[in-house]
């Protein structure tokens, strides 16, 4: 069995499943609900999802999309009319049979995803061309019935946006869902500080109803891969099961292309999974609640004077847009310090008496240099120089996370070229083999290695060969990322 470090929690580099389920709660992200595989969030880890909406909700807005809101009951019936749909999520339905003490004339299905219930809505809302594109979003909760559920990464409700957009063209369609799938993987890199890979996903790994599927996929520090947000073309499959239907130009009568695409709390997850190590917690700054917390030090009478210009510093910080917390609790400094630690704050700023009186604060990066000790180096800073630098400072931080976590990915990456070398390489880390696209190979590959195919790069090199495992034709012109995942 790990042994608990001093923060009471299993080090990351000791046991990865233990650590994900203790920092958790210790880190008071979430809590399990009553029900079996729901979670409570809790106010910290809901100010992590606030932060990542907002930043990724302007986005969407940015690109000409408006928010809406779909109802959560779904006629059983609704999903029926799209075959691949309903097999695909048949197994994770939650569906009400009974309401008002009576039995329900048509099942209601809890939502599990949107594309069945707007698409009804929106073979009514569009009748000509003038009408199209159709650019909307949901923020919303869903409900998948999830056997082996894990806090953020799979749980049977949880929140999520999903977008869905209707459009004259299949050309006009594709270019939204690789914009989108563009909007994530910069979102990833830019807010959460995570480098995805980008691809399209094998036809065994699709969105069940999608004609084609993009995933961006981060890679946690066990080298296992978490997709992370999908895009999908879904051509005029739903358009067929639901009438969306539009007289174009020419008065002739024509199927509306549709996408949908989204992004959950799991990327919550992959904050924790991408940048957490044995301390805990390690947040980018654009996600931390707390971007800086100042502790003031000092007994009596002597802790005044540091409290009080600790608030007038985090005062100055809010008004420069940064997120300042003054940690005053009557606790040993050691205390909060690994508090904070814990719970991934960015900077932490000492202020003790003879540093009031110096005139400086004493700030120490989460992740940094460290002195002969194995101690975060600490930066002398006079208060106005604190206050101006602090901005800048988050930015490169976040720059240091984004290249810490590519450099690890590139080092756990590697091209394979027989089976051997390929269940070595998914034991670590990303796998990039030649593959020759058969579902039935997939299904060996899993079941010999745990791994599947997570995506074919959109960038990778043209390469042709033999299929890593049987030996047939390479389907793709290029390698596919396999990986064992979450």
């Amino acid at each position: 069995m790990a042994k608990k470090s001093d923060l009471g929690v299993t080090p990351l580099s000791e046991d990865v499943s233990a650590w994900y389920n203790e920092l958790v709660f210790k880190a008071e992200l979430a809590d399990r609900g009553p029900a079996k595989g729901t979670m409570v969030i809790r106010p910290y880890g809901y100010r992590v999802w606030e932060l990542l909406q907002s930043q990724l909700d302007q986005r969407f807005k940015d690109t000409g999309h408006v928010n809406a809101s779909f109802p959560l009951f779904i006629p059983e019936s609704y999903l029926k009319r799209e075959a691949e749909h309903v097999e695909g999520f048949s197994p994770e339905l939650a569906v009400v049979t009974h309401a008002g003490g009576k039995e329900l004339e048509e099942p209601l299905v809890v939502r599990p995803t949107s594309e069945t219930i707007i698409g009804e809505m929106y073979s009514k809302w569009i009748s000509s061309y003038r009408d199209l594109p159709i650019l909307i979003n949901q923020w919303a909760n869903v409900v998948r019935w999830e056997l082996r559920p894990r806090v953020f990464l799979r749980t049977t409700e949880f929140l999520w946006q999903e977008g869905h957009t209707a459009h004259a063209s299949k050309d006009e369609a594709m270019e939204e869902t690789l914009r989108m799938f563009d909007v994530y993987a910069e979102f990833a890199r830019n807010v959460a500080a995570i480098p995805m890979v980008q691809g399209e996903k094998t036809p065994g790994e699709r969105f069940a109803g999608a004609v084609a599927t993009f995933s961006i996929e981060g890679m946690m520090r066990d080298g296992k891969a978490l997709q992370s947000g999908t895009s999908h073309y879904l051509g005029t499959n739903f358009a067929k099961a639901f009438d969306i239907s539009f007289q174009d130009e020419n008065n002739e009568l024509q199927l509306a292309h549709t996408t949908s695409w989204g992004m959950s709390t799991r990327m919550i997850g992959a904050v924790i999974l991408a940048h957490g190590d044995d301390q805990g917690l390690v947040l980018p700054p654009r996600l931390a609640p707390i971007q800086v917390v100042i502790v003031p030090i000092g007994r009596g009478e002597q802790a005044e004077g540091p409290r009080a210009k600790a608030h007038e510093l985090a005062a100055q910080l809010a008004e420069a847009g940064v997120r300042a917390h003054v940690d005053d609790r009557d606790a040993s400094p050691g205390f909060k310090f690994n508090d904070w630690e814990l719970k991934g704050v960015p900077l932490r700023v000492e202020l003790g008496p003879r540093d009031l009186e110096a005139g400086h604060v004493l700030m120490a990066q989460r992740i940094g240099e460290l002195d002969d000790k194995g101690r975060a180096v600490k930066d002398t800073l006079g208060f106005d120089e604190f206050v101006a630098a602090v901005p800048d400072r988050l930015d490169v931080y976040h720059e240091l996370l984004l290249e810490r976590a590519r450099t690890f990915r590139d080092e756990h990456s590697a091209p394979v070229d027989d089976f051997d070398a390929f269940e070595a390489q998914v034991a670590v880390g990303f796998a990039c083999a030649l593959h020759c696209g058969e579902a039935s190979c997939e299904d060996d590959i899993k079941a010999a290695t745990a791994a599947t195919p997570r995506c074919i790069p959109v960038d990778g090199d043209a390469e042709e060969g033999a299929c890593v495992r049987c030996g047939k034709a390479s389907a793709y012109g290029k390698r596919v990322v396999f990986a064992r995942a979450y």
